[in-house]
């Protein structure tokens, strides 16, 4: 588990990366491990591959809230991408392949986009205070799950992130792992766009002005700063 001790260290650690490698680092409540790495197995980088960014499930697990709790990135990308769309989803159990979930398909939060300064990677950060368990799902304490983290790039390919959970009492995760103003805020230069659809004609060809593009309505998550 990561202690609230070195979590400073990590975000240190995970800004460097982040600026050179350009990809999703998990900063609380922690990572399967760093899959910032391309090399002959993976050329085009770890990152891509399905669920979980090519980290197999661990079994060092950190503990989560059951009424559900933070969850802290740091978004960098590649070169000329200054937008992108996030996805927080919850696999349950270990009866799946590599004894992880079956699958990851309950959703979080839904869809939103951030918003960067420039076309340039850069290791800012964002902090979901209060992340809750999807809709219609109870845990007990000392269930298994997974959270999966998924950027969605400018062109479409997702990039793969995943850290595994146990669930334990808010009181008891407050014990080891505070959440604070280091380990969990947002930087200036980023910021957010709700995503929403918009009903059209079902019998003509969609036309859509380019000044809807990306379709998304312009201002702040609240939830994601208070």
């Amino acid at each position: 588990m990561f202690s609230s001790r070195i979590i400073p260290a990590i975000l240190a650690i995970a800004s460097l990366l982040a600026t050179v490698q350009a990809h999703t680092v998990i900063t609380y409540p922690g990572w399967r491990g760093d899959n910032l790495i391309t090399n002959d197995t993976f050329p085009y980088g770890m990152q891509w591959m399905y669920p979980c960014g090519g980290m197999r499930t661990t079994t060092n697990r950190t503990l989560w809230p059951t009424t559900g709790g933070a969850i802290a990135l740091q978004p960098g990308w590649f070169q000329g991408h200054a937008t992108a769309f996030f996805y927080i989803n919850l696999g349950f159990g270990t009866d799946g392949p590599d004894q992880g979930p079956p699958n990851m398909s309950f959703p979080m939060v839904p869809v939103f986009q951030i918003v960067g300064p420039s076309k340039n990677p850069y290791p800012g950060t964002f902090c979901l205070p209060q992340v809750p368990l999807p809709a219609n799902t109870t845990v007990n304490v000392g269930d298994n799950a997974t959270i999966q983290v998924v950027e969605v790039a400018i062109h479409g390919a997702s990039l793969f992130s995943c850290v595994d959970i146990t669930f334990a009492a808010p009181e008891t995760v407050a014990a080891q792992m505070e959440v604070n103003a280091s380990n969990c805020f947002n930087s200036s230069d980023l910021s957010f766009n709700s995503v929403y659809s918009i009903a059209g004609a079902t019998n003509a060809a969609p036309s859509i002005s380019p000044s809807l593009l990306p379709i998304a309505l312009s201002g702040l998550l609240m939830w994601a700063l208070m």
